[in-house]
Parts: structure tokens; C-alpha cells; sequence
């Protein structure tokens, strides 16, 4: 068991860990255009001049604890999970990395995955691990997570657990984790004052005083990914905001940040957003004029959005709509490891509103996600990022919708095993397939000569005339012989 202590009370929960999802920016809005100019569910054009730099992985001031982190109570009894987790079992997850490791000798070694989220925790089973900065505390390097958030992150992406042990198992456990601590619900800015209880979901807005973490350190904490040299970015943390025909600056920022990526070879994996009051579902008649704008799935030429799904396959409730979606993975009742500092147990609930509640959440689909393109990185080295992106989408298993792509889960459920097999042809040089009327087999329609079928018709009727004379003659031949 593990507690979650908050100021004048403690919270004890069965492997509870931390579901922080969302970080803002405080920039100030822009009005670049307006809805009917398509800044609704398009973006408006990438502008290179927005890039930052990483400021050497730190933030301009440190921000201030205000609930206690994440802790386990070494008094209670320990339970074990064992089951392996249905999401791990849905997507065939071990028996892609079989298919992996028969070509490679490892799950995604060599591979680097930096997750930009509340820090990672040492654990046991994630044995390559690695800080990369802090945008919280400046005297940290992401090895310090109080949310526990970003190490349940990363044990979807890496954790190596015993084969004889736990059923569990991150989806690369031979790749690497890059941690970069950009944002956290238990600090705030250190005039902000006050204290929330307990770990908070959904969506929070820019300038908010209730958390440490903006759109604009998220964008130098991409920034400051590939200047680490890493292969894939995992973000479980985003943005989410009314959808008003406006970008703000720090929106630039992280438009800019992640083409910076992509162009620099690295695959960018983001959640697509969880609904809360602040950041209603898209469900309104017109799909291209969204209600929310989440960032950075917004910016999805250069972003693998992540939708969730649930353990019967449909579209999680709480997973947020959008043309940006790309893809979908399972996001409820998630297992991973427990991110108290001292424990090698793993984690199956969080604390929500002083009640245990199974983890869940759009940030948990994003790492399976990254997961498959370390995979996919480590199979086929020579792919760029674009070309892992678009494997990874062509592969997916199709939602029956015009363009083989919808709303919800995007061009589908992530299929690891075709991610990591297929023939694609777009690498084989061979163009996309278009829609082409097959011919029917039987020769063409050519002129129709009429002449037979006339006088087959003229004898036919000649015949039946005949006929009807003779049978007119006969009729009267045998009236007037029965006359006399």
C-alpha cells in the first residue's frame, strides 16, 4: 500500500499512483484569424521564429511544493499484482517484442524515449534510466516525480519486470528513459498561496496559480529532447482550451518545437486530452469547428495523437475528439509501476478526490503508443521519424469510416505486431493505392445487329397467323358439319 499526503490529511489507497494530466501556458493570446479562416481544427501555418531554446533544461524560477508528494506506507501490507495487464494483452504487445528481439536480440535497445511529464521515480524495473532536466525545480534533473504521473508513464514504455514474477511489462523494456520534469500539480508559482486537496484531473487554463508547468517550458523541454539526442518524445501532458479562431505564444512555441523534432528525425507521441468543465468533449455538428483546442495534438502533421479505449474497445468517455486524433490505445484501468520512492511494486489506482479509483486517462494510451515506435525504431533502423509515424498509421486497424480514419480513435487501434512486420508500400517506393473500376470479365458491349432477332420475330409471327387461320377454318369446317 502507498499513501498520498496532502496538508492536515493523509489518504491511503491499494498501489495508488498519481494521474496528473494537463500543463498550460501563459502566454497571451494572439488572434491570428478567425474560425471561418481555419484556425479551428487546423492550425494556423508553423512560423520557425517561435522556436525557443531549452534555457539548459531549467526554468527561469523554481516553483513551490504545496501537497506532499507521492508516498508508500511501509506498515501496510504489500499486494502483488500478477495479472498481466488487458491492455498489454489486446494489442499482442509480447508478442511483438518476440518478433523484435528475433531480429535484433532486444525490445528496443539502443532506443532513447524522452517523457516529458512530472519526472520519473527510480524504480527496479526501469533499469536504463537517465534525468534529462527540470523545469520545476532547477536544482533537480527529472528524477524526482511527486506526482507519480510521468513514472507510471514510463513503466508503460520501458519497464523490464522478471519473466517469472509479474505479467507486466513495458512494451520496450531494452530502451531507454529520458525524464524531463516539466510540470507538476503539487507546486505552484511561489506567490501563488493556497493549497488544493489531493491530485486533480482535467483541464486547467493558462496562467493557472494551481500548478507548475506552461505551453512555453513545454516547448523548451522538446527543444531541450533533441538537443539530448533522443529517438522518441512521450508527452501525457497537454493544453486544452476553448477553441476561440486564436493561437497563443506559447502555442507557437510548442507548434514550432515539435516540426524542430520531427525534422530532427525524433517521433513525437502526445495524449489527445481528457474532457473536464474546462475542456468540454467535441461533439458538436460540425467536426471541423472543435469546441476545444488541445495542444500539441492540434499540431498533428508533426504530432501522433493518442486517443484511449476502453477494455471492450470503444472509445473511452473521457478521451477528448478531434480531427488531430491519429491513432488509439488502451487508456482505463491501467497497470504500471508503483512511483512511490523505495517501492518495487507496481500500481493499479490513484487517489481522486480522497477516493481510490483504477488509473486511467488519455496519458496512459500515449506511452503504448511511444512504446511501439521504439520498437518500430529499433526494427528498422533506416526509417526516418515521418516514416515510423506513418507505419504506425497505416498499421492501425481501421475504423469502418470514409478515408479508412474518424474523429474518435483516428486511423485506428495501434496494431504493434503489423507496426513491426508490415510492408508498407509508400517505403517500397510503390505509390498509394487509388480506387479503380475492375473490368467484369466478359467482352465489350459492341453494335447490336438487330437483323436476326427481327426475323426470327417475323417468322414466329408469321406462324402464329398461320396457325390462327387454320384453326379459324377448322372451327368452321365443324360448325357446319354439325349444322347438318
Amino acid at each position: 500500500m502507498r499513501t498520498l499526503g496532502v496538508p492536515g490529511r493523509t489518504a491511503t489507497v491499494l498501489l495508488a499512483a498519481s494521474i496528473g494530466v494537463l500543463a498550460t501556458g501563459t502566454a497571451q493570446a494572439q488572434t491570428g484569424g478567425t474560425g471561418s479562416d481555419g484556425y479551428w481544427a487546423v492550425p494556423p501555418p508553423y512560423v520557425s521564429s517561435y522556436l525557443p531554446g531549452d534555457n539548459g533544461g531549467r526554468n527561469s524560477f523554481d516553483y513551490q511544493p504545496k501537497n506532499a508528494c507521492v508516498t508508500r506506507d511501509l506498515g501496510q501490507q504489500q499486494v502483488v499484482l500478477r495479472e498481466k495487464p488487458w491492455g498489454q494483452q489486446y494489442l499482442q504487445v509480447d508478442e511483438a517484442q518476440q518478433l523484435v528481439r528475433a531480429k535484433t536480440g532486444a525490445a528496443g535497445r539502443g532506443i532513447r524515449v524522452a517523457v516529458i511529464d512530472t519526472g520519473v521515480t527510480r524504480h527496479p524495473y526501469l533499469p536504463n534510466l537517465e534525468g534529462g532536466g527540470d523545469y520545476v525545480v532547477a536544482g533537480d534533473n527529472g528524477l524526482n516525480d511527486c506526482d507519480g504521473h510521468g513514472t507510471e508513464v514510463a513503466g508503460i514504455i520501458a519497464a523490464r519486470t522478471p519473466a517469472d514474477q509479474i505479467g507486466f511489462t513495458g512494451v520496450a523494456p531494452d530502451a531507454t528513459i529520458v525524464s524531463i520534469r516539466q510540470s507538476s500539480q503539487n507546486y505552484q508559482k511561489p506567490d501563488a498561496g493556497g493549497a488544493t486537496s489531493g491530485q486533480q484531473t482535467g483541464g486547467r487554463q493558462q496562467n493557472d496559480a494551481n500548478g507548475a508547468g506552461t505551453t512555453q517550458t513545454l516547448a523548451q523541454a522538446i527543444v531541450r529532447a533533441v538537443n539530448l539526442h533522443v529517438d522518441v518524445i512521450n508527452m501525457s501532458v497537454d493544453n486544452c482550451r476553448p477553441a476561440d479562431g486564436s493561437i497563443t505564444d506559447g502555442e507557437r512555441a510548442v507548434q514550432a518545437a515539435v516540426r524542430w523534432a520531427v525534422d530532427n528525425n525524433i517521433v513525437v507521441v502526445a495524449a489527445a486530452g481528457n474532457t473536464s468543465e474546462s475542456c468540454p468533449q467535441n461533439d458538436q455538428a460540425d467536426p471541423n469547428r472543435p469546441r476545444s483546442i488541445v495542444t500539441p495534438p492540434w499540431f498533428s502533421d508533426d504530432v501522433l495523437s493518442v486517443a484511449a479505449i476502453d477494455e471492450n474497445g470503444g472509445v473511452a468517455p473521457f478521451s477528448v475528439n478531434g480531427p488531430w486524433v491519429s491513432v488509439a490505445a488502451p487508456g482505463t484501468n491501467i497497470i504500471s509501476l508503483d512511483p512511490s520512492k523505495g517501492s518495487n511494486q507496481l500500481a493499479n489506482q490513484t487517489i481522486e478526490n480522497d477516493k481510490a479509483t483504477p488509473i486511467q486517462g488519455t496519458s496512459f494510451a500515449a506511452p503504448y503508443v511511444a512504446g511501439v515506435a521504439a520498437l518500430v525504431a529499433a526494427q528498422y533502423p533506416q526509417l526516418t521519424a515521418r516514416q515510423i509515424m506513418n507505419r504506425i498509421r497505416v498499421t492501425a486497424q481501421h475504423p469502418g469510416a470514409q478515408g479508412g480514419r474518424d474523429n474518435f480513435i483516428g486511423y485506428g487501434v495501434v496494431n504493434p505486431v503489423a507496426a513491426v512486420t508490415a510492408i508498407v508500400p509508400s517505403e517500397e517506393g510503390v505509390a498509394a493505392d487509388s480506387a479503380q473500376q475492375l473490368p467484369s470479365g466478359l467482352p465489350d458491349d459492341g453494335a447490336k445487329d438487330w437483323t436476326p432477332m427481327i426475323v426470327a420475330l417475323a417468322g414466329t409471327g408469321g406462324g402464329l397467323v398461320v396457325l390462327l387461320v387454320v384453326m379459324f377454318v377448322m372451327r368452321t369446317i365443324r360448325r357446319t358439319r354439325e349444322a347438318r
